[in-house]
């Protein structure tokens, strides 16, 4: 996203798996994403239940890793390079290659518990300050990521990100359907950035906006706007599938999972839009939706 005077920004958006964003968060392009994470997460105002979050290889850290798993929560990255990562082992090299002869040869560093169990319960604090507001997730992940081995508390956590980072490569690399399952979420974010990049055509998709706030306000307009359309579009597909099904045609609820309502066909983008209040209510049935226009090829 590119702002009046051709400095550039990054908009952090968090996508759920029904294709609503839910947080939009506008960050200098400089700054590392992976900070910023668990942000929106945290401090969204919905109520959805958050359980697991998908990302690029951008938004992982080690400090991210081992927050995630305190917070209750699974952090599910498409690692690129998965195979180069350093595996940890919760013991000797000998015991361990006994206990897993295929998997053991590729740990090849042994994680340090004792370090982990000398500092856990500040752990459980510090994940506590998160999740109940205390303390902003990209201050305190920027400063544990950037901190030296003499800060004991970011080594405890970053060993910590290790062991779990190892537990989900295992998963990652032997759960193909995992792993389709990750591609599909990270699609969906993409197909909405499409969607998002129709929408900004004012001043040549920029913002305007000079100020952190007025930035933000902007790009949670844009949100809105967004999530009107998926919105929209949802709301429209459902009642479609309803008729066709209705009509005869065998419709099965699996292939409805891999449709995605980011679609702007139907979206008029550009010029003045007049609209006589009185002629649209007319033209609605008696359920209050609009006449379907149901095209034999959609399925």
């Amino acid at each position: 996203m590119v702002i009046h005077g051709g400095r550039v920004l990054s908009t952090y958006t968090h996508v759920t798996d029904q294709h609503a964003t839910y947080g939009t968060k506008i960050i200098v392009a400089t700054k590392r994403e992976a900070h910023y994470v668990l942000d929106e997460i945290l401090g969204n105002a919905t109520d959805l239940p958050i359980t697991e979050h998908a990302t690029d290889t951008h938004g992982v850290t080690l400090v991210n890793f081992g927050l995630f798993d305190l917070l209750g929560m699974q952090l599910s990255p498409r690692i690129r390079d998965l195979g180069r990562i350093t595996l940890y082992r919760p013991g000797p090299r000998r015991d361990t290659e006994a206990r897993f002869p295929h998997a053991g040869p590729l740990m090849t560093r042994r994680a340090d518990l004792e370090l982990i169990a000398e500092h856990w319960d500040d752990l459980l604090r510090l994940a506590g300050s998160l999740k109940f507001g205390h303390a902003t997730a990209s201050l305190l992940v920027g400063k544990l990521s950037a901190s030296g081995r003499q800060n004991t508390l970011a080594t405890a956590l970053k060993e910590y990100g290790a062991v779990r980072r190892t537990v989900y490569a295992a998963r990652y690399l032997s759960d193909p359907d995992y792993r389709r399952k990750i591609s599909r979420q990270l699609n969906k974010g993409e197909s909405l950035h499409a969607l998002r990049r129709d929408l900004l055509y004012a001043h040549e998709g920029m913002i305007r906006a000079r100020q952190l706030d007025d930035q933000t306000e902007q790009a949670w307009c844009l949100t809105l706007a967004a999530n009107a359309v998926i919105a929209w579009t949802t709301e429209y597909y459902g009642l479609a599938v309803d008729q066709m099904r209705r009509a005869g045609r065998r419709i099965e609820d699996d292939v409805l999972a891999h449709i995605s309502p980011a679609h702007s066909e139907n979206i008029n983008f550009f010029g003045a839009i007049g609209v006589d209040i009185d002629a649209e209510l007319a033209q609605l049935g008696p359920t209050g939706y609009r006449p379907l226009r149901v095209r034999d090829t959609l399925f």
